[in-house]
């Protein structure tokens, strides 16, 4: 199944200009998605930074325990916790200055897209961003690796 032409050309706008992508509720735990998409999304060459406070360390990384205590410019937050805990994550993604909330596959939250809209960050609910990815990358639209 290929994306929309819009959502295409949105998709493409998000993923062609991030570098840094903060990956909320990510899983040192290989074979979980939350493990599984990060992963290849480092392997791709974007800096990933895991965001779990029950872990210190995801792919080799230090996590930390929210958004806030990241302390440098994140581009894209890509969310793997349940819709009910996506606002607050909303709200930390407009304090650090992200760019686009991402709600991965099964996650849609219209608080959360309300609050990050009104931040004036790009919001993709329901979509895995590794597949999205991997789609652009497959059609030639990621010409370069990120």
């Amino acid at each position: 199944m290929t994306v929309g032409e819009y959502l295409w050309d949105e998709y493409l706008r998000i993923l062609g200009g991030a570098r840094t992508i903060a990956v909320v509720g990510a899983s040192a735990e290989e074979g979980k998605s939350a493990h599984e998409i990060p992963a290849y999304l480092q392997r791709k060459g974007f800096r990933v930074i895991p965001v779990n406070p029950y872990h210190r360390e995801v792919l080799g990384r230090p996590a930390f325990a929210s958004l806030l205590e990241i302390g440098e410019p994140v581009d894209v937050v890509d969310v793997f916790r349940p819709a009910p805990e996506t606002p607050d994550v909303a709200r930390e993604a407009v304090a650090v200055g992200a760019r686009t909330l991402w709600l991965q596959l099964g996650i849609v939250s219209d608080e959360a897209r309300d609050i990050a809209v009104a931040g004036g960050l790009r919001v993709v609910m329901n979509r895995c961003l590794g597949a999205v990815h991997a789609e652009l990358e497959l059609a030639g639209e990621l010409s370069r690796t990120t």
